[in-house]
């Protein structure tokens, strides 16, 4: 595939990864905050969805004139379904952001070492400079086998060079001494087993070269290329509405135009009431635009700059119980 990245060498690039719900994204909007003023930094968010929620959330709080720079993947894991338009949205984010830090937050049901493959490739070599792999992880779930018992869940903390327990504030004892122990039983190395609460960590970590990158040689072949509906032109109805399913998980997700306005109170209590493992969303309302971030802990709703549409993509292990009409009924 050509290129524009030619002239573009050794971006310190760092992994942020973690399973659903665990804080990636809240991580990287606190290192976003920690930017030198005179720095470019870039975002690559991957999403398991189709609709593509992150970037908004991301593009809401921190504008390229302020120095940061999204582009976002939707459709399942940047390896597979979105391997070639990974590579394409990389090639792109990296020529208009010439970014002094690349920060990449893959999905939480990706394939991470295969995805770690794919930045170590040959064009990559001297593109990127892979620095340290962090994954986030919840050490409640630990306890819960559908999590440990997960293929993808053990590869975030293989691939990892640096584990962050995040949640911290809400751990019981002997949550981090298990986690610790847990850890220490996968990995071959011992790797620092660092704790965070809100995904507020040192920054200075990211520095200094992946020991990991240097281990990944595995090949993972996918046969299923999905279309990007993310960008795709809305219907005359206004709306858009899509459903995929992986990796034991399933998305739901729609996109709504511009003029369509939503009650601020009524989404709010429709959100609260959602059963689901992850939910991301932004809401152009009659009270400005939020975004909305939901995990199995909370339901948090902030306010963004801007945005172009209102979109909702929810991840749960069964979306039978979430209601179109409903969601509907929040429109003002």
């Amino acid at each position: 595939m050509q290129t524009n990245t030619d002239h573009i060498s050794a971006v310190p690039t760092n992994i942020i990864t973690g399973f659903l719900g665990v804080g990636k994204t809240t991580a990287i909007l606190h290192l976003l905050k920690s930017k030198p003023d005179n720095e470019r930094w870039a975002v690559l968010v991957n999403e398991f969805g189709e609709i593509g929620v992150d970037g908004s959330l991301f593009q809401g709080q921190h504008s390229e004139e302020s120095g940061v720079f999204i582009r976002e993947v939707p459709g399942g894991c940047m390896c597979c379904a979105a391997g070639l338009p990974m590579q394409i949205a990389l090639s792109l984010l990296l020529t208009r952001a010439k970014p002094q830090r690349l920060l990449i937050e893959p999905t939480g049901l990706g394939h991470p070492k295969e995805g770690l493959e794919v930045l170590n490739a040959n064009h990559y070599q001297d593109v990127l400079a892979i620095q340290k792999c962090v994954t986030l992880i919840d050490a409640r779930k630990l306890h819960d086998p559908r999590y440990t018992e997960h293929d993808t869940f053990n590869q975030q903390i293989d691939i990892a060079d640096i584990i962050i327990g995040n949640k911290q504030d809400l751990y019981q004892a002997g949550d981090q001494a298990f986690l610790k122990s847990y850890v220490a039983d996968r990995k071959q190395q011992k790797i620092p087993v660092l704790f965070s609460s809100h995904g507020r960590f040192d920054p200075a970590i990211l520095k200094g070269a992946s020991e990991t990158v240097k281990t990944i040689r595995q090949h993972h072949h996918h046969n299923e290329l999905r279309p990007n509906i993310s960008d795709a032109s809305l219907p005359e109805c206004g709306f858009l509405k899509i459903e995929s399913s992986g990796e034991g998980y399933q998305s739901i997700g729609w996109r709504f135009s511009a003029n369509k306005v939503f009650d601020r109170q009524a989404i709010f209590s429709y959100l609260s009431g959602i059963q689901t493992e992850r939910m991301k969303a932004v809401f152009i309302t009659r009270d400005g635009i939020f975004g909305y971030n939901a995990t199995t802990d909370a339901l948090t709703e902030f306010e963004l700059d801007d945005c172009q549409e209102s979109r909702i993509e929810i991840i749960a292990l069964n979306n039978d119980g979430i209601s179109e009409v409903e969601l509907f009924r929040c429109l003002a």
